[in-house]
């Protein structure tokens, strides 16, 4: 599925299933929400920080896949089309930082 799909996906699921979308400032804080809680699975799966019990049925997949939602969300709802805008930046940083990270002695 590519960005365009995953954005009608997203459109028809609130269409079929939600009232609305909720406003924008509900949406930047409900997708603050959920980047907290990948970065709460990180910290404790892969960082520093012990793995509660109660954290290690998280799926971070699962909340990866929330952010995009969110994302998705927003960026329909402010007439984003986020696929040009991927490439877009995709494109840039290819020819920004290709040399840049090449070059980089701390990545060797």
């Amino acid at each position: 599925m590519n960005i365009n799909n995953a954005q009608t996906a997203v459109d028809d699921w609130i269409k079929a299933h939600g009232v609305r979308y909720f406003n924008e400032l509900t949406n930047m804080a409900q997708l603050t929400e959920e980047v907290g809680e990948v970065a709460r699975i990180i910290a404790r799966r892969y960082g520093e920080q012990s793995e509660k019990p109660s954290d290690m049925d998280k799926d971070l997949g699962e909340e990866l896949a929330d952010v995009l939602f969110v994302v998705l969300c927003l960026a329909n709802q402010t007439g984003i089309d986020l696929q040009a805008a991927f490439d877009k930046k995709l494109d840039l940083k290819a020819r920004r930082d290709h040399k840049r990270h090449q070059d980089n002695k701390k990545l060797k």
